[in-house]
């Protein structure tokens, strides 16, 4: 929200809620309980804002928590675990059998969010223009090519100035939006391109040795998920992902699969606010 705005958040609540209640045949003042989990939702201000932007649409009781604890509630219910989420951005969470929590990135675009769909687009432009600095022009052309692409410009010089406009309010462009033109030239061969996915996995397997190495020095085994789009998406970083936490951390248990933090919204909203875990 603190990205997109007010006035985009409401509309894409408004749409949500209207898609859901569609789905469940029902109205939007039918609704008793309402729980919502997203980036930054652990912070009061921002927690405060969305809550008053739901009253608008639906009825009944309004949780807002951050969405690193519907996604854990999706794979672990209350019991221990590491949840790593890469979508937009990114974050490691864990709670062990103590009950201790603690998380790892999910610090902000221009700062953190390691191996996030934003991390990645970025990555690719930047390694695109390093090769081209250094006359591998081939090594890189099939990724930048699709870039530019889906950016809608014709020349690199035109994506310098998009890239570089990227992080400005009202830009249209968008590093995350890359994601699947990175993608594509991975799957087309690019060199490049796969070295970019690969470091994600490597970068989200950090955050994840980071919180594993904070709260569950003693556990004989942890079990990690992931969830989000861009592990659904790529199945190298994935791969990445488990290959280098389980070397480093044999006592890493990975749950097969991608877990959906929507049935972990679902659970806890059916659960009441009592049953929350900030």
């Amino acid at each position: 929200m603190i990205r997109v705005g007010e006035r985009q958040a409401r509309e894409s609540l408004d749409a949500a809620v209207r898609q859901a209640c569609a789905a469940a045949k029902m109205s939007p003042a039918q609704i008793e309980r309402t729980c919502v989990g997203i980036a930054g939702g652990a912070r009061s201000e921002i927690a405060a804002v969305v809550r008053g932007l739901l009253a608008e649409f639906v009825g009944g009781e309004i949780e807002v928590v951050g969405d690193m604890v519907i996604a854990m509630q999706a794979a672990f219910g209350a019991g221990p675990g590491v949840i790593v989420i890469a979508g937009t951005g990114s974050i490691a969470y864990g709670r062990n059998v103590k009950g201790q929590v603690a998380r790892a990135g999910g610090w902000g675009f221009a700062i953190s969010d390691e191996g996030s769909g934003h991390w990645i687009g970025r990555a690719a432009v930047a390694a695109s223009m390093r090769a081209y600095d250094e006359g591998r022009t081939d090594s890189a052309s099939v990724l930048f090519e699709s870039i530019m692409k889906l950016w809608g410009v014709s020349t690199r010089e035109q994506a310098v100035v998009a890239a570089n406009g990227a992080l400005k309010v009202g830009s249209t462009n968008d590093f995350a939006a890359l994601l699947p033109a990175v993608l594509a030239a991975a799957d087309a061969g690019d060199a490049t391109a796969r070295a970019v996915l690969r470091q994600a996995g490597v970068e989200l397997a950090t955050l994840a040795k980071i919180v594993i190495g904070r709260i569950f020095a003693d556990a004989a085994a942890v079990h990690v998920a992931v969830s989000g789009g861009v592990f659904s998406n790529c199945e190298v970083i994935q791969q990445v992902f488990y290959d280098r936490l389980c070397a480093e951390c044999p006592e890493v248990s990975p749950r097969l699969g991608v877990v959906d933090p929507a049935m972990g919204a679902l659970n806890l909203a059916r659960s009441g606010p009592g049953a929350r875990e900030e």
